[in-house]
């Protein structure tokens, strides 16, 4: 997709969602870091249930610290892979206040030293956290980048963000990121997307192929 293309795609995009953003609900860095690293493989929507109680309970690193791991893992069951998280969380949550005073770090090598924050989560708290422009590549931004033919079906993740990093400018970086997460989280599902109502959909090589299925399925049918 050359540049003319994708700034009309993504233009397009801009206006089926205005308002774009974060929806782990975070009132702080430190927050935001926990809630980031208990959405992987969970939806954003199971972490913001689980974390208006969790978040009530710890307000600080230290605060997590003081309870048993099993409390924590119980505090956080309804999330994927609990077990393995809550003690990343408490390991995350020794290193912030040894290492960094008890704030979460503001660069990225210091947040992806941390447990349980790869690139992408390092890249969502850059972002939103402290201004700093990034795209973090979550399941929603590597299907629609790769559907759109932005970049290659077998990009890694790494690969497909630093693709949307050239061809999009950097002060755009991190509203796209948001988005193209609503695009595919509302849109361009990965199951049933809405290719037949899709504004973008002549720049979409595998939702025309979808169409024609869907045409040749409804005509065998008759």
């Amino acid at each position: 997709m050359n540049a003319a293309t994708l700034r009309q795609v993504l233009n397009t995009i801009a206006e089926m969602f205005p308002d774009a953003r974060c929806e782990l609900n975070h009132r702080n860095p430190f927050e935001l870091t926990i809630a980031v690293l208990l959405s992987a493989q969970c939806t954003d929507e199971t972490v913001n249930k689980v974390t208006a109680t969790l978040f009530e309970k710890y307000r600080s690193p230290q605060d997590y610290l003081n309870v048993p791991l099993e409390e924590l893992e119980n505090d956080i069951r309804r999330i994927g892979l609990f077990r393995n998280k809550a003690a990343n969380i408490q390991k995350l949550c020794r290193m912030v206040i040894d290492l960094h005073g008890g704030e979460v770090p503001r660069t990225y090598e210091e947040l992806t030293a941390l447990p349980g924050v790869g690139r992408k989560t390092a890249n969502v708290v850059m972002s939103n956290a402290f201004d700093v422009p990034a795209i973090a590549v979550d399941t929603h931004v590597e299907r629609v980048s790769k559907r759109l033919g932005v970049a290659k079906p077998d990009d890694s993740v790494l690969e497909v963000e630093k693709k949307l990093m050239r061809k999009v400018p950097r002060d755009e970086w991190t509203i796209t990121h948001h988005r193209l997460i609503f695009f595919g989280r509302y849109h361009c599902k990965a199951q049933n997307p809405k290719c037949d109502i899709c504004p973008v959909l002549e720049h979409c090589k595998e939702g025309k192929l979808r169409m024609k299925a869907s045409l040749k399925k409804r005509s065998v049918a008759k």
